[in-house]
């Protein structure tokens, strides 16, 4: 599947899925209708219904084995933002025990925040984003914070800390990179896809004498089928749900505690 598929809205995805699912179950049950007849149609009576439970047994565990995968990166994705986020708002706070030198820190630490914004995130929704690409701003925060002369016993701490934090905020930059770079492979799409379209082929073998039992279970199928793929496309790539709004929430002025 193209970026493009990824990129659209929820609605949009789901539309297109829906409508690719259920032109192929139409498409499905029309070849089978016209091939049901004179001794192909007795061929098609002696396939036995008890095929059916493993087919759709073998579907399932394909979805599942998939989703644990997907929604495990998604989870790891919402863990990696929100521990930069976090680690940013304490180099924040942190930063307010040196008067001198929190106004250049916050300025860095907005910069990081806004080249993650406008240039990370599209790249990671798209897959285009590697570890080759330094987070400049906030290697600059930290040699700028260990550069720091601290006076009292509160600011060596709160340097200590600062360090500490910065170096958590750059771990989790490299895990939402690296996350953002995983994908589910051809493979695995076409393994999902082909057992489905093979179900619903032996659905409408196993029904092609009943067109009122042949439609409402290809029918039921198809929906199964795609909500399965659309759950898995729409947390395939976790970066185009997941959104930079906690990074944002840490931007500050330039002087935020009024000093």
């Amino acid at each position: 599947m193209g970026d493009w598929f990824f990129n659209l809205s929820m609605a949009w995805m789901a539309l297109v899925i829906f409508l690719a699912t259920f032109l192929i179950a139409c498409s499905v049950d029309l070849v089978v209708t016209s091939l049901a007849v004179n001794e192909r149609a007795k061929g098609f009576k002696a396939v036995s219904p008890g095929m059916l439970p493993p087919l759709g047994i073998l579907f399932a565990l394909l979805v599942g084995f998939i989703a644990v995968e997907v929604w495990g990166n998604f989870d790891k994705a919402k863990t990696a933002v929100t521990t930069e986020a976090s680690a940013l708002r304490a180099v924040v706070l942190l930063a307010g025990s040196f008067p001198q030198q929190r106004t250049s820190i916050y300025a860095l630490v907005n910069r990081h925040i806004d080249e993650s914004v406008n240039n990370e995130w599209p790249a990671m929704a798209q897959q285009r984003m590697t570890l080759e690409i330094l987070p400049m701003a906030l290697i600059e925060a930290l040699h700028d914070t260990l550069a720091l002369k601290p006076t009292d016993d509160s600011q060596r701490a709160a340097q200590s800390e600062m360090v500490k934090e910065l170096h958590t905020a750059l771990d989790a930059r490299r895990q939402r990179i690296v996350i953002s770079e995983s994908a589910l492979g051809t493979v695995k799409w076409v393994g999902i896809l082909l057992q489905g379209l093979c179900t619903l082929v032996a659905i409408a073998v196993v029904h092609s004498d009943n067109r009122i039992a042949r439609a409402l279970t290809l029918t039921l199928f198809a929906i199964g089928v795609a909500m399965s793929v659309l759950l898995i496309a729409a947390y395939s790539r976790p970066f185009s749900s997941i959104g930079p709004n906690l990074l944002k929430q840490v931007t500050t002025s330039e002087v935020p505690f009024g000093g």
